[in-house]
């Protein structure tokens, strides 16, 4: 199978007249809020639960539906599109390492929504679809859970003027560390620029949710991330820093683009919390300079003051804001979330939406969509007896649904995503096979 391609003519024709007939699916009002507020996860002991997984993959363990948000996975993978607008700069732009730019900042952004956001999405279904067609930031998206153990999210996105497709695959391995959950990302997230005929690459950083048992939940991602442009050999390399002793590098992002003969061209900088800028490595690494000089006797009386915490790992005092670096060119600024997001799961603005379920959706979607779901309404809607009954009765379900198939060696088949080789990492991926706007949601599966 060759690379993932962009709608044809005939694709774009049906879904301006999808616009024009069914414009229920292409709203510009969306909801500012969610239902109801979200439940106090104080009361509930996760220990008794989870001091036998120490060290272990979480997929499999089952656990209070309180320490969910009402999403899917499959919803939270398309909080990646929140700042499309950096794609459609980088298609704009005419110089490489510009371009390249972009897409770091692109990349950063994509797991920006994740800061403060501690509870687990639900796991999607095998079968389970989710759309979403935004008509105001110029995509459509189409997912689906290709696999159940492993669990894989297949996700495949495109402009709606055709200028890129962005796709990957994704499974996550989620581990118990004793007082933290590690997410370690595998999977590989391709953007294709076409007019420019740029294939893209990168996998996102580690994440880590602390305190699980006592003490303030809070979020750090680390690890190295390394973008490449296969067209130019253009490569960026990110490190999403670790908070360390005190906690100065917190949310801290540092990098560099580099061109296929390895000169750098610029400095990448910033949080993956607040906001990214770029600027010329030698104005970068004098600032650096100048300011460890100044930082060599505050360690040492923070090295005198620090002290221990066996029971919690405390969440260390969020730094000042990033220090900008004279001539620096700004790339990303994060958007300020709602007033009220704290009270709904540290919901964005474009989170809120996620999930909405507008009239007339239910003659126009696969009923495989997870908007459907039933434990996961019930829990946006403050329900939660109903919510975790029903989770129950859905993952009985498919538990019974994998049985028969495995008596009548029915071997399951992925709708909209097949197993395919990514034409520029030539390792193996989920790619979209077409045909999901056509309509034609006949023999799917009644997975809820």
């Amino acid at each position: 199978m060759g690379a993932a391609k962009p709608f044809s003519r005939a694709d774009t024709a049906l879904m301006d007249n999808m616009y024009d007939t069914q414009s229920f699916l292409i709203f510009f009002h969306f909801r500012t809020s969610l239902p109801a507020a979200m439940f106090s996860r104080n009361t509930i002991s996760v220990w008794s639960i989870l001091k036998k997984c120490i060290g272990l993959e979480l997929s499999k363990i089952t656990m209070p539906i309180v320490f969910n948000e009402p999403l899917s996975f499959l919803q939270r993978i398309t909080e990646y599109m929140e700042h499309t607008y950096l794609i459609n700069r980088a298609c704009s732009l005419s110089n490489s390492i510009e371009r390249m730019q972009a897409v770091a900042a692109f990349a950063v952004s994509a797991v920006a929504s994740q800061w403060d956001r501690t509870g687990k999405p639900f796991n999607p279904l095998l079968g389970e679809t989710y759309e979403l067609t935004r008509e105001d930031q110029g995509f459509r998206l189409v997912s689906e859970q290709v696999s159940h153990h492993p669990p894989v999210s297949a996700f495949h996105a495109e402009s709606l003027v055709g200028d890129f497709v962005f796709h990957g695959s994704i499974y996550p391995k989620l581990k118990f560390w004793g007082k933290s959950v590690e997410a370690e990302p595998k999977g590989t997230i391709t953007l294709e620029l076409l007019k420019h005929n740029e294939g893209y690459t990168w996998s996102n950083p580690f994440c880590c949710v602390h305190n699980i048992i006592l003490g303030k939940l809070w979020i750090e991602q680390y690890g190295t991330v390394e973008i490449v442009n296969h067209s130019t050999g253009d490569k960026c390399v990110l490190n999403f820093k670790p908070c360390g002793m005190f906690g100065k590098e917190l949310h801290k992002v540092e990098g560099y683009i580099q061109d296929k003969s390895k000169k750098k061209h610029c400095v990448i900088y910033g949080k993956w919390t607040e906001c990214m800028w770029s600027v010329d490595p030698q104005a970068y690494e004098a600032h650096k300079k100048s300011e460890r000089k100044g930082d060599n006797k505050k360690h040492k009386n923070e090295e005198q003051e620090g002290a221990e915490n066996d029971d919690a790992d405390d969440m260390p005092d969020v730094q000042e804001t990033v220090s900008v670096v004279p001539g620096s060119t700004l790339l990303w600024r994060i958007e300020s979330r709602p007033a009220h997001s704290a009270v709904m799961y540290n919901f964005t603005n474009f989170t809120m939406s996620l999930n909405e379920l507008e009239p007339g959706m239910e003659a126009i979607l696969p009923h495989t969509d997870c908007r459907f779901r039933p434990d996961i309404r019930a829990m946006e809607n403050g329900n939660m007896d109903e919510a975790t009954k029903e989770k129950e009765r859905l993952e009985d379900k498919q538990r019974a649904a994998r049985k028969e198939r495995a008596k009548d060696e029915d071997e399951w088949s992925t709708r909209w995503f097949q197993m395919g080789t990514n034409p520029y990492t030539n390792s193996q991926g989920w790619l979209y096979t077409g045909g999901y706007f056509n309509r034609n949601y006949q023999d799917l599966p009644d997975i809820y």
